[in-house]
């Protein structure tokens, strides 16, 4: 409700101009302490799993130093321990699962958003929020008993092919041998980034598909009056308008890669090596050492253990905030007439 401000009793009408405020009203206060209350408790929240990761793991962080993070070995009794083996590990198989997602999850929210009969994409809709929904240890059963045998002749290809790129590079590899073992493809890097990538497109491919649809309509209207193709359109309208979105929702997919527990953990064969070969068997992942020592950590060693979860949460707290600044400063993260 707008209430008229009284003017002075000494100042005339042409003197003081007359000023409005609205009246917000109870349920609009009440609205929003919650919404305030909200925010501030999951802040809260992020602030405390912060604070109790690091109380935790300051026994091994005082102890290690700044070589906790540059030593690759794993013996916290014996006083050698750091993260640098499997830091390098979480970050391949990230980056192997978002070079997998990315393009798949742009093509099915494109075709989704653009291309798709109404009837057909809400079924696609649905599909997509269910595979986002299917839990981790399915995907990696399915990795282990499915994907994993057949897998390993592509990696066996792209070695033979591209293995003077030290990436792809597989040591005691055979390629030109027919019958030479395929064990050393096994529990890759590789592998672990196919079963993440899978993981992850539905979330990507969420985002990527709301953004496309909040495009502008006046703008697509424009476009196809000044003769544009439908991919003319998309290629000048949609893709400008959601590269924040796009990037935005591919940062979070990282986030989400970086901390996969379960199904990494199932495929990969733990090494506390550093490991840059993606397509050989043996890798390492931070999830995967908290599981596997978890049980059977002494109290040091379960100061080390929170120490390297600790060092995750940092690193997805960062990735997931550097999304959201970028979404936020993107076009698609702002109001549309669409």
């Amino acid at each position: 409700m707008l209430k008229r401000q009284p003017l002075p009793a000494s100042a005339g009408a042409d003197d003081v101009p007359r000023r409005l405020y609205a009246d917000p009203g109870l349920p609009d206060r009440i609205f929003r302490l919650v919404l305030r209350g909200g925010g501030g408790l999951v802040l809260a929240v992020m602030l405390l799993v912060g604070g109790f990761l690091l109380y935790r793991a300051w026994l091994a962080l005082d102890k290690a130093g700044l070589s906790f993070l540059t030593t690759a070995q794993w013996a916290p009794d014996a006083g050698r321990f750091g993260i640098a083996a499997v830091l390098v590990g979480t970050v391949l198989i990230a980056v192997v699962a978002v070079a997998v997602a990315v393009p798949l999850a742009t093509g099915a929210a494109l075709y989704i958003a653009e291309y798709a009969p109404p009837r057909l994409r809400q079924t696609l809709i649905s599909v997509v929020d269910l595979m986002a929904a299917v839990p981790s240890v399915v995907y990696g059963l399915w990795g282990v008993f499915f994907l994993q045998d057949k897998v390993l002749p592509t990696a066996r290809w792209i070695s033979a092919y591209f293995g003077w790129i030290p990436v792809f590079d597989v040591k005691g590899a055979e390629a030109d041998d027919p019958l030479a073992p395929e064990s050393v493809y096994t529990s890759s890097t590789f592998i672990a980034g196919l079963v993440v990538g899978m993981m992850i497109a539905p979330i990507i491919c969420s985002i990527m598909r709301e953004v496309f649809s909040q495009a502008p309509a006046g703008e697509r209207e424009g476009a196809y009056a000044l003769g544009a193709t439908r991919w003319g359109m998309i290629r000048s309208v949609v893709l400008p308008f959601g590269r924040g979105g796009m990037i935005g929702g591919t940062m979070l997919g990282l986030g989400r890669a970086l901390g996969e527990t379960i199904a990494v953990y199932m495929i990969i064969s733990l090494t506390f090596d550093i490991q840059w070969h993606v397509l050989q068997a043996g890798t390492s992942s931070v999830s995967s050492l908290i599981a596997l020592r978890y049980g059977e950590a002494s109290k040091f060693g379960m100061s080390a253990l929170m120490a390297a979860g600790f060092t995750l949460f940092v690193m997805t707290l960062i990735v997931n905030f550097a999304a959201s600044t970028i979404v936020a400063r993107s076009r698609s993260g702002a109001a549309s007439d669409a």
